[in-house]
C-alpha cells in the first residue's frame, strides 16, 4: 500500500481524521502494513508499547496468557503503543485468529506527532510523553550498535527446564516468567527450545497430551550465537533462517536468550521482521508489497552508521528472503522439483554486497538426472517465475539476460562444469567477462552440494594457472579509478552523467576484481569482497597491509554510494552511482582520492605481477 493511500485512509479513522493533513503525512510515510495468518503473533508483549497497530481486515485479539482470556478486536480498532496499558501487569501479546491485514505505527513516529499534535496525545491515553520513554529497555546507543556484542542483549538469566520435564511444566514456567520462549538442557548442555509457537502449533492444533514430555515438541539442536558474537551476527542469522529467538552460549554454557524483539530495539534492524514479513506472503502482490520498504531499510541503517560491509550483507539478506519465497510459491503452483536443483545468486548477491540499487545475476544448477524432454518446461516455467518475480520486486532484470530464465544459465552440473573449463583454458574477452559474473556464485536455495562441487572443480582449475590468471589481470585492468595525470579526480566530461564519478564502476569494481584475482589465483572459497581479501592476505597472495588498505578504501567508496543514494531516496528520486563532487566535503575528496590511489596501485602491482612472469 503507498503512502498516499494510506494517507487517504487514515482521513477515515476517529483518531487519525482529527489531525491535520501535514502530520497524517508525516504518519503515513513510515507506517507499514503486514499481513498474518491464523495464530500469528502479530506483537508479542515487549512490541506492544513500541508499536501502534491498526486492524484493517480481519479478526485479532489481545491475550493474556497467564490469566488465560483473549479480548477479540474487529477492523477499525487500534492496540499497542498508546491505545492500552501496557506495564508488567498486564502481560498481553496481540495474536491474529483469522488472516489479518494490520497497519503498524513505531511509537517513536507517534511521539513526534503528539509533541505537535497535542490531540493525538489525549487520543492515545497511554503514549508515553517523549521519544526517549517510548522504548524504556533500550540501551543507549553509543557509536555502531551493530558491532556491540550480542550479550549486551541479554536482559536475564535463562529460563531453562529439564528436557524429561513435561508440555505442562514448561507452558507454566512460560507463564510464570513471562517469556515466549524456553530452553531445554540436559545437565550443562543446551538440548532444544520451545517457543510459545511450538505450544499453539506443536501441541494445542495438533491435540498432543501436555503430560508427554516436552523434548517431543522441542526445536532440536537449534542454532545458537556465542555471546562475543556481535548483534549484526544475530541480525543477520535471523534474517536469513526466518527464526526470532537465538540461545545465546558462553562456550557450552547458556548465557541467555536474546528474540527478534530485543533486536528490533536497536537501531537498523527491521531486515528481521521485514524478512518474516515476506516469507508469511501469499502472492507475489504482497510480496511486491514488502519491497517498497527495501529502499527504507537501506536509509535505516545508513542513519545508525552501520559499515558499509554490514549494511550489504543485510540488504542481500533480504534479497535472499524474496528470491526464497518466490521459489516457494512457485513450487506451490508447479508442484516439487522433478530432480534436484541449486538456486544460484551471482554478482553482487552473490558476494552479499547488494545495496537498495540491484538488478539480478542468477542461474541454475541442475542435477545430472536431468532430461530436456521430460523436465525442461517444468524448470523454465519455474525459473521465469522466481526472476520476473524478482523483477517485479525492484530487482530487475539482468540487462545481459545472466539470468536461470535464460536456457543457457540453467544447466546440469555437468554442463556447468563444461562452462567454467572452457573459461579457463580458452580465456578469449567473452570468457572474461562471464567469469566475471560466474565466478562468484553462491548457493540461495536447494540442493547447496550441486554448487559446492562445482566450486572445488572450478578453484583447483584456477588455482596457479598463470596463463588464465594473466587474462583475467587485463580484464580487470580496464576498470581504472578516476585519478588525472596529475593525480587529481576527474568527472565524466560528457553524458547523462556528466560532471560526476561513477562510485560502481569506476571505484568499487576495480576493488572487487583485485580481490577476485587472488582469491582465484591462491584457490580461496571466499566470495564476499572483504573476505577475500582477508583470506588472500592470510595465504600470503597479497601482503596484510595491501589487504587492509584495499579493504579500508572498499569501505569508504562503498559507504560513499550509499550515504549518495540515502540522499536520493530521501528527495524522492531513483538510486544511482553517479556522484557529484560537491556532495563531498573537503576532507571526504582528500580521503577519495587516497582511497582511489590505493587502488590504482595495487592495480599496478599486479600487473607488473603477471606481465613479468610471474607463474
Amino acid at each position: 500500500m503507498q503512502a498516499s493511500e494510506i494517507q487517504a485512509l487514515m482521513t477515515t479513522h476517529r483518531v487519525f481524521g482529527a489531525l491535520p493533513d501535514g502530520t497524517r503525512q508525516a504518519l503515513a510515510s513510515q507506517a507499514q502494513v503486514q499481513a498474518f495468518q491464523a495464530d500469528d503473533i502479530v506483537l508479542a508483549e515487549s512490541e506492544l508499547p513500541e508499536r501502534l497497530g491498526w486492524l484493517l481486515a480481519g479478526s485479532v485479539a489481545l491475550t493474556d496468557p497467564e490469566a488465560g482470556w483473549r479480548w477479540p478486536l474487529q477492523p477499525g480498532e487500534l492496540f499497542g503503543a498508546g491505545a492500552h496499558p501496557t506495564d508488567a501487569g498486564h502481560p498481553l501479546h496481540a495474536v491474529a485468529v483469522a488472516p489479518s491485514q494490520v497497519l503498524f505505527i513505531d511509537s517513536a513516529a507517534l511521539v513526534q506527532a503528539a509533541q505537535a499534535q497535542p490531540v493525538l496525545a489525549m487520543l492515545l491515553p497511554t503514549l508515553p510523553r517523549s521519544a526517549n520513554a517510548a522504548a524504556p529497555n533500550a540501551p543507549a546507543p553509543s557509536g555502531n550498535v551493530m558491532t556491540a556484542p550480542i550479550s549486551s542483549l541479554i536482559r536475564r538469566a535463562p529460563v531453562q527446564i529439564d528436557r524429561a520435564d513435561s508440555i505442562l511444566d514448561a507452558a507454566r514456567r512460560m507463564a510464570e516468567e513471562r517469556v515466549s520462549s524456553i530452553l531445554l538442557t540436559q545437565g550443562d548442555q543446551l538440548f532444544g527450545l520451545v517457543t510459545d509457537r511450538d505450544l499453539r502449533t506443536r501441541v494445542l492444533a495438533a491435540g498432543v497430551d501436555p503430560a508427554r514430555p516436552v523434548a517431543d515438541i522441542a526445536t532440536l539442536a537449534p542454532l545458537t550465537l556465542q555471546k562475543h558474537q556481535s548483534i549484526f551476527e544475530a541480525m543477520v542469522l535471523m534474517a536469513r533462517q526466518n527464526i526470532h529467538h537465538v540461545p545465546v552460549l558462553d562456550g557450552t554454557r547458556v548465557a541467555g536468550m536474546v528474540t527478534a524483539t530485543d533486536l528490533n530495539q536497536q537501531q537498523s534492524t527491521s531486515a528481521v521482521y521485514l524478512t518474516g514479513d515476506i516469507y508469511r506472503q501469499p502472492d507475489l502482490a504482497g510480496l511486491v508489497a514488502c519491497s517498497l520498504r527495501v529502499k527504507d531499510l537501506q536509509s535505516s541503517l545508513a542513519k545508525a552508521e552501520t559499515s558499509a560491509y554490514s549494511t550489504g550483507i543485510i540488504m542481500t539478506s533480504v534479497t535472499d528472503a524474496f528470491t526464497v519465497r518466490l521459489i516457494q510459491l512457485a513450487e506451490q503452483q508447479l508442484g516439487p522439483a522433478p530432480v534436484d536443483y541449486c538456486w544460484v545468486a551471482a554478482g553482487s548477491q552473490a558476494r552479499m554486497e547488494q545495496t537498495a540499487r540491484s538488478d539480478q545475476d542468477n542461474c541454475l544448477v541442475l542435477s545430472d538426472d536431468y532430461r530436456p524432454a521430460q523436465h525442461g518446461e517444468y524448470f523454465r516455467t519455474f525459473s521465469k517465475f522466481v526472476c520476473d518475480g524478482l523483477d517485479a520486486c525492484g530487482y530487475v532484470h539482468c540487462p545481459g539476460e545472466m539470468m536461470a530464465m535464460t536456457d543457457q544459465w540453467r544447466q546440469p552440473r555437468s554442463r556447468w562444469n563444461a562452462y567454467f573449463a572452457e573459461w579457463t583454458d580458452q580465456p578469449e574477452p567473452m570468457a572474461l567477462m562471464l567469469t566475471c559474473v560466474f565466478f562468484d556464485l553462491r548457493a540461495v536455495h536447494g540442493h547447496a552440494e550441486l554448487l559446492h562441487g562445482l566450486r572445488r572443480d572450478m578453484l583447483q582449475r584456477t588455482k596457479g594457472n598463470s596463463l588464465f590468471l594473466a587474462h583475467m589481470v587485463v580484464n580487470a585492468l580496464k576498470h581504472r579509478p578516476p585519478l588525472g595525470l596529475f593525480g587529481q579526480i576527474a568527472v565524466t566530461r560528457g553524458g547523462e552523467h556528466r560532471g560526476t564519478i561513477d562510485l560502481k564502476h569506476n571505484g568499487i569494481v576495480p576493488i572487487v576484481d583485485l580481490a577476485r584475482n587472488y582469491a582465484l589465483a591462491g584457490g580461496l572459497d571466499a566470495v564476499n569482497t572483504q573476505d577475500r581479501l582477508a583470506a588472500s592476505a592470510q595465504s600470503g597472495e597479497v601482503s596484510a597491509q595491501a589487504a587492509r588498505d584495499l579493504g579500508d578504501a572498499l569501505e569508504f567508496i562503498s559507504a560513499l554510494r550509499i550515504a549518495h543514494q540515502t540522499r536520493q531516496i530521501a528527495a524522492g528520486q531513483a538510486p544511482d552511482n553517479f556522484l557529484r563532487l560537491d556532495e563531498l566535503s573537503s576532507f571526504e575528496r582528500g580521503t577519495l582520492k587516497d582511497a582511489f590511489g590505493v587502488v590504482q596501485q595495487m592495480q599496478a602491482v599486479l600487473g607488473q605481477r603477471y606481465y613479468g612472469g610471474r607463474g
